[in-house]
This record gives structure tokens, sequence and C-alpha cells, in this order.
């Protein structure tokens, strides 16, 4: 069989089940703002957040679920000329899904009530820990699989591509801080004599929704498979290589170096270890004389190499 059929196959599989992935992921994320936020008046990120003022001044006679399909839909289309086509294509899927879900459960025949947070003004900051968690890991997953939740995170992207010298999630920033500022002024109350009460809660959910949404999502982000990086100069790189090899089962890359005062040459050991093998990797080159030796962190490791007998 074709080699370039097989691989193509294997695209499409995965394409397939990130599409799939995306309808479960607008499911999660809608019954979030569901059950979360809707009843806590504070508004989310994004421009769902923006859908959420403007669900509330219209007294929820304008679904949230519309302001996404207005707005998103064209953003995916421009995503899909300007930013790429398989990005645009599972962001489609993941924005129209959310939008289609909102407005099924606004209908009267889905009631959710029995399952809904409702702080009642009173410990409102734990419905926006909970929604915030769980928004943060649907923008962590969205992105791993080269998606996104639509809306501003579009915008955001198209500005990094654009002008990669500035940071993709500052511009999130940025546009979130706005909406939190604005839901000052929507998320307001009416005295007993019709004077306007201003608040400062909403504004201070929807900032802890955000940073936690952030702070979630980047973790997902950046994997779990966070590792440590050693640069070994050594005059002993046999003795190291074998116990690098004999007790923590790993391989390492050697390189020939020169040392700039000393005009000497030496060996560069580098070793990819995991967190469990820290202590011990410590151990071992403590047992060498000229030997030094730093580490860096390693966010996230890639790639398989295959086992040599």
């Amino acid at each position: 069989m074709d080699k370039k059929f097989i691989i193509d196959k294997k695209r499409l599989r995965v394409f397939v089940l990130d599409c799939l992935l995306m309808v479960a992921l607008a499911f999660l994320f809608a019954l979030n703002y569901e059950l979360f936020i809707v009843r806590n008046d504070f508004a989310p990120s994004g421009f769902s957040g923006i859908g959420a003022m403007i669900e509330r001044l219209t007294h929820s006679s304008f679904n949230l679920g519309y302001f996404s399909l207005i707005v998103n839909v064209p953003l995916c289309i421009f995503a899909f000329f300007f930013i790429a086509k398989d990005f645009a294509i599972k962001t489609a899927i993941f924005s129209v899904c959310y939008s289609v879900f909102l407005i099924i459960f606004s209908f009267d025949a889905v009631d959710l009530s029995a399952f809904q947070y409702d702080a009642q003004g009173v410990d409102t900051i734990f419905p926006a820990l909970i929604s915030g968690a769980i928004a943060g890991f649907v923008y962590g997953v969205c992105f791993r699989r080269n998606s996104s939740t639509a809306g501003s995170d579009i915008i955001a992207k198209y500005v990094s591509v654009k002008a990669p010298q500035l940071n993709f999630f500052w511009i999130n920033f940025a546009i979130n801080a706005a909406i939190a500022v604005a839901s000052y002024f929507v998320y307001t109350e009416r005295g007993d004599d019709g004077s306007v009460i201003y608040n400062y809660k909403p504004v201070c959910l929807c900032m802890l929704y955000c940073f936690l949404m952030s702070f979630v999502g980047n973790a997902i982000i950046k994997g779990s498979k966070s590792a440590y990086k050693f640069f070994i100069v050594t005059t002993h790189p046999d003795e190291i290589d074998a116990e690098i090899f004999s007790k923590l089962h790993h391989g390492a890359t050697r390189l020939k170096a020169i040392g700039a005062y000393s005009n000497t040459e030496r060996t560069v050991i580098v070793c990819v270890v995991n967190k469990r093998q820290l202590v011990e990797f410590r151990r071992i080159l403590k047992k060498y004389d000229d030997t030094f030796a730093f580490v860096e962190t390693v966010n996230e490791t890639v790639g398989t190499f295959s086992k040599v007998k």
C-alpha cells in the first residue's frame, strides 16, 4: 500500500477524532455557562462575556447562542482564509455546536435548574472558580488540538501571526480586561429610590474567571511531560554515560567542546531526565571530579526514540 495514502488516512482519522472532540468540548463549555455563570451575574471571558452582558441587558430575550453564531461564523470564515484551514474548520465546529447547545438549553423543555449553582449573591467566588477551571480545561485542550473557543481567540491568533513580537496571551488579557471593566456598568442593581447601584463584585468575578481559565489552560497547553535537561562538562564521559544507562535507563548525547579559558578539550553530555530521577542523577554526578553541570527545566518532551539493544 502506498505510504502517502497511509499517512493521509491517518491524518484524516486524527482530524475526524479532533472534530468529534470539539463537539464534546462545546457541550461542556455551554453546560459550564448554563450551570455556573448565568445565575451568578458575572461575565465570562472573551466574546462570550460580551454576549452574556447583552443577554442580561435584554433580560434574556437575546440568547448568548445567537450572539455567538452571529459573531463567530464570520470570524471562522476569516480564519479559514487568513490563519489556517485546519484551525478554522475545528474552531467553526466548536463555535457552532457551542451556540446550538446554548440555544437548546434555553428551551423550557430543557430544565437544568436542579443542577445550576445559584449562589444568590453569597459566596459567588465558588461558581467563578469552578467555571474558570472548566473553561481553562476546554481552552487548553482546544489549543493543543490546533483549535480555539473562537471569538477573541481568533483575533488574538491573527494578530500574533501578523505581529509575532506581540504575545498571544497578552492580547487576550487586554480583551478580557476591557470586558471586566464593562461589566461594572452592566451588572448593576436598582436601589429602593430607583437609583443605580454599582458593584465591583462582577468585575472581580470576571477577572478571577479569566485568571483561572488562563492558568489551567496554559498548564494543559504546556503539557504534563515536563522534565530536566542536564548539560554536563566532564573528563569522565564513559563512566557517566554507563551509569546513566544502567541506573536511569536513559541514553545521552555527547558533544565535543573546548574551554574558552583553559583551551583544553572536554566532553559535553546532554541528557533529559524526568522529575523522579533528578535526585539519582545528582548522586551520579557527585562521584566524579573535574565535572561541571547545569540543569534547565523542559516544559514538554516530544517524539520517541527506538531502544538500542
